[in-house]
């Protein structure tokens, strides 16, 4: 049988570490599944693996699409579903590790992704509307061709507003990805979720993102803006580089902006486990109940194997 492992959790958990400790247990490599590690030159705002963590374990989709480029779930699925099979090709497990929940559910459920359009031409038309006569004004061209993906899309978000155009341009729409059932023949899923007590948790994403600051993350923002990218990419509306572009803005002091980014970051892991809780498949490990880490990656290798060994494992319990 074809099996992958999944490690998910908050932000700030320790995915990272737990989930190369159980590629090497289990000869896997890891398929990053992080909508912010993807990005080229954008390493510490995106708690990316470093040199070390990279080296314990081999990573794919990490550091691989430059942030100028235009991005999407669609190509994401055919990045790591190619990354998945390349690693079954070799005899090993895929070990899909992130937070980013429209990711995942793109790997371990069938989504039709609906005609996928892509006019430019379309779209810098669209841009130019928007730009003569509001971000509001091509919101209600959407509500009158798809109204459901209207409703979901606020009209500021006017990239994925004109992309939702496009679709119906092409005669598909923009699918609600968050509501999808019907798993993926393509592979046997054994989910693993990773919390911590949220008092801890929130303290260790408080520490985070001052040794983000204390490695950098000023002059990476300020590295980036000077390649062009502004607060409109949306690489930039990532946690970590949208405050900090707004403190170059003068919208916030220094210290305003870090402490936005503690809030912000917390809001999202909570955010992150009310997703996650939708999976009934997958098997919780509080790692605060476990004196150190070792005994934590016994116990959770041990619930692994035990799914290894059914025959017929389904994702149900």
């Amino acid at each position: 049988m074809r099996k992958v492992i999944v490690v998910v959790g908050p932000t700030g958990v320790g995915k990272t570490e737990y989930a190369i400790s159980i590629a090497n247990r289990f000869n896997g490599e890891i398929v990053s599944c992080d909508s912010m590690q993807l990005y080229k030159y954008m390493d510490i705002g995106s708690a990316k693996p470093d040199s070390n963590e990279l080296a314990q374990a081999r990573h794919h989709l990490v550091d691989v699409i430059d942030p100028r480029e235009d991005f999407s779930v669609v190509k994401y699925n055919k990045m790591a579903k190619d990354a998945i099979e390349d690693i079954f090709s070799r005899a090993k497990i895929p070990v899909i590790a992130g937070g980013t929940g429209l990711y995942l559910n793109s790997l371990i459920y069938d989504m039709d992704f609906g005609v996928q359009g892509n006019n430019s031409v379309f779209r810098q038309k669209m841009t130019a509307l928007a730009e003569e006569k509001g971000a509001q004004y091509v919101h209600e061209l959407l509500k009158k061709k798809d109204p459901e993906a209207a409703e979901r899309l606020h009209p500021n978000n006017l990239k994925r507003v004109i992309r939702a155009l496009e679709a119906c341009e092409n005669g598909g729409s923009i699918r609600d990805f968050g509501n999808v059932s019907k798993k993926t023949a393509d592979y046997d899923v054994i989910m693993i979720g990773l919390t911590r007590d949220r008092a801890g948790l929130y303290d260790r994403i408080n520490k985070r993102v001052d040794l983000m600051v204390s490695a950098g993350l000023i002059d990476e923002v300020r590295s980036l803006m000077n390649m062009g990218l502004t607060s409109d990419d949306t690489a930039m509306k990532g946690i970590g580089y949208k405050e900090i572009i707004d403190y170059f803005d003068g919208k916030y002091s220094l210290e305003e902006a870090i402490n936005t980014v503690k809030k912000n970051t917390r809001h999202y892991a909570k955010r992150q486990m009310t997703w996650f809780r939708r999976y009934k498949e997958l098997k919780w490990f509080d790692i605060d109940l476990y004196p150190d880490k070792t005994m934590a990656l016994d116990d959770i290798s041990s619930w692994i194997e035990s799914k290894m060994r059914e025959s017929d494992f389904s994702g149900n319990q």
